[in-house]
């Protein structure tokens, strides 16, 4: 094979493979990127056997092809090379030759048929003619179409509240699921998305609207953190529709020149509706930049092991205490609209700096409590789709 093909658009393809290679596994070719030449088109692939990519962009192909090369490697010697096109080149002997300018470089390359399928074969969602991607109304069960920013806020609005513990499969993931619903306004049915993620502490449940076919018959997944990672970075700078399939145990992202597949997690998913508080008794309103202020001063006096965080409420203000007998102890007050009689309640500062992190400047967050013991709950009032259930601490 060879090609030749310019140096942003290789750079970008190898960025986005990058998170899926497998960096500690026993099989060498894990973590080797495929390279493949069609008519006019450099496609890069990678997969850990969970997760696979696959990344095109355009080129000059001189002779198709296929080969391997070391994914860091390459990735970093292109990063080096001056802004110039680049030639790719298989010697068909064990190597792959990279050259730019005065610059030559040749790397150990592996049999591209030793390859493992990326999780499963994927069709692109464009042809080579230029083809529309399906129309919402034509789409098959099992599928969604949505702006890929809307995509992407979704997965930063809960990816953060997943759990770390590998032994907790079913809450290592991200609940995805589809909610047949009516427009308040025309009347008329649409659907909506709903993804929810939970550690066990907290919770994290976002609904967008979205073109799903039939929403009574979407299946109920559980998408896996890495998937979902590789799944926001490869949505950064994308506009426009995506599509999202879920066929058996694979669920495939797919936009214009890139697809990803993940392999969805195992288990079941608690019933997440039993921990959102339905009848609270606080109402209390503030702006969100005060608190996510106040927090980040305040964690300066608090430890990895210990990040409680006392909240009192009374008429207009909100007092936030941190006391840490080692390091100190800080307070700091911010204003406040409140609803009922005062509160005093402990909550992990750590878990509320990260959903307030993910909100918009300049937002108002209502937090809705019961009890001192009870779970609250936090709303953006200028995004009624999002809601954030946290669990109270015993603060002393």
């Amino acid at each position: 094979m060879e090609c030749v093909v310019e140096k942003e658009d290789l750079l970008r393809c190898l960025y986005l493979v990058q998170g899926v290679v497998e960096k500690r596994s026993s099989l060498p070719i894990l973590a080797h990127v495929l390279v493949e030449c069609g008519k006019d088109t450099l496609s890069l692939g990678a997969t850990d056997l969970e997760i696979g990519i696959r990344q095109q962009c355009k080129a000059a192909v001189r002779k198709p092809g296929s080969t391997t090369s070391d994914a860091r490697k390459l990735y970093e010697i292109i990063r080096e090379l001056p802004p110039e096109r680049i030639a790719v080149r298989s010697t068909g002997s064990g190597w792959v030759e990279v050259s730019s300018g005065r610059s030559r470089f040749r790397l150990a390359s592996l049999d591209p048929k030793e390859f493992p399928a990326i999780v499963q074969p994927v069709v692109p969602s464009h042809g080579q003619e230029g083809k529309q991607m399906t129309p919402p109304a034509c789409l098959p069960d099992g599928q969604v179409s949505f702006r890929g920013e809307t995509l992407r806020e979704m997965i930063e609005k809960t990816i953060f509240a997943t759990s770390p513990d590998e032994t907790r499969l079913n809450l290592s993931g991200v609940l995805i699921e589809a909610l047949p619903a009516c427009n308040a306004q025309t009347g008329q049915p649409q659907s909506k998305l709903r993804m929810v993620a939970s550690d066990g502490h907290r919770l994290a449940l976002i609904e967008r609207e979205a073109a799903i076919a039939n929403p009574a018959t979407w299946p109920k997944a559980i998408l896996p953190r890495k998937g979902l990672v590789e799944a926001r970075k490869m949505l950064e700078r994308t506009e426009g529709e995506v599509t999202l399939s879920i066929q058996g145990s694979i669920a495939c992202l797919r936009r214009d020149d890139a697809e990803l597949a993940m392999r969805l997690v195992e288990g079941e998913f608690p019933d997440y509706q039993q921990v959102i508080p339905r009848e609270t008794v606080h109402t209390i309103t503030f702006a969100r930049d005060d608190l996510f202020g106040a927090l980040r001063r305040l964690l300066v006096l608090t430890t990895e092991r210990a990040r409680g965080v006392k909240f009192h409420i009374e008429k207009e203000r909100m007092e936030i205490s941190v006391n840490t007998p080692d390091l100190g102890e800080g307070v700091e007050e911010i204003p406040v609209f409140t609803h009922a009689g005062p509160i005093t309640i402990g909550f992990n500062g750590r878990y509320l700096t990260e959903v307030l992190n993910v909100m918009d400047e300049g937002q108002h967050v209502t937090l809705l409590l019961t009890d001192p013991v009870s779970p609250g709950l936090l709303r953006a009032e200028e995004d009624a789709g999002f809601s954030y259930v946290i669990m109270p601490m015993r603060i002393f």
